[in-house]
């Protein structure tokens, strides 16, 4: 028996409410916003709840819980980023999108992000779920952790000028650039994320690049990788395009909201709620995934 997930209108409507609330976290307080994102799909959305006409088979219920569980990261990646290269846009006028640092960051991420999503295709979805509940509270805890904001202009690694064309990049190690893409990029796969609160202190540790072009830079690969992990996950048959869209409709919205209110509000305390919510839910994904562990060991 075929799988088939499907969607009713209210859950649109849902899909569009998670990603206000999304857009507008990540608007408020930047880096890691989004990772509310798949669990929202999953409970408030409601895609994990098991439909009657396979909730009396345990095995289809397994089968069905599988399958949402790879969707609900392959549709939000896909939104991520989505989302991520309109955002990259504003930042791109500003001049801080460095583009020589962002291709050479984002290749390897391309190649490491398609590895992340077969590996991933392969990983029982509630052991997946487990999993990222674990990124969930490493997510949080480098939330809690004091920001450190690099002086302009410094630089973090030794210089190495390259130039192609009228295209130059300097102040990078590429033997730091090109494994950290790598490595960010196949979480960026695996997990069907966008990265952002990876590539950021990524690009700081294989650039020069103070922090707000490293912020603006590091859009260019959220996008990047966030397409390229849907693109390996609709491969499989794990992304709902039009939930997708809802997303984005609504986090376009809600981003334009947070970043309204965000010189206003105290960041420093948003974030640190926003961190223990994401903990919160974490454990709650945990103890509703741990089961799936068994179908990796056994």
């Amino acid at each position: 028996m075929t799988i088939v997930i499907e969607v009713t209108a209210i859950q649109y409507i849902l899909a569009v409410i998670s990603g206000v609330a999304v857009g507008f976290s990540l608007g408020l307080i930047g880096g890691g916003g989004s990772i509310l994102a798949v669990p929202l799909l999953l409970y408030f959305v409601g895609l994990a709840t098991v439909p009657p006409q396979y909730a009396t088979n345990p095995t289809l219920a397994r089968q069905y819980l599988d399958l949402v569980d790879h969707v609900a990261l392959g549709t939000t990646a896909l939104a991520v980023g989505l989302n991520a290269y309109i955002n990259s846009y504003m930042h791109f006028r500003k001049g801080n999108v460095k583009l020589m640092e962002g291709i050479f960051f984002t290749i390897p991420g391309i190649v490491g992000a398609i590895v992340g999503g077969i590996v991933s295709h392969i990983t029982p979805g509630q052991a997946l779920l487990f999993f990222f509940g674990i990124l969930m509270i490493a997510v949080a805890l480098l939330m809690l952790r004091p920001q450190k904001q690099p002086q302009p202009g410094t630089s973090i690694s030794r210089p190495i000028s390259i130039s192609i064309g009228k295209l130059k990049i300097s102040d990078i190690s590429i033997q730091k650039i090109i494994p950290a893409g790598f490595i960010v990029g196949f979480a960026s796969g695996y997990f069907g994320i966008g990265g952002g609160f990876l590539i950021v202190p990524g690009l700081l540790f294989s650039t020069g690049l103070c922090m707000i072009k490293a912020v603006g830079t590091s859009l260019l690969s959220v996008g990047t990788f966030g397409i390229t992990s849907a693109a390996v996950y609709a491969y499989y048959g794990y992304v709902l395009p039009l939930l997708s869209i809802a997303y984005l409709v609504g986090g376009i919205g809600g981003g334009y909201a947070g970043s309204a209110i965000a010189s206003k509000m105290p960041r420093g305390l948003l974030r640190k709620i926003f961190a223990i919510i994401i903990i919160v839910t974490a454990i709650y994904i945990m103890f509703e995934s741990y089961k799936g562990l068994f179908l990796i060991f056994h």
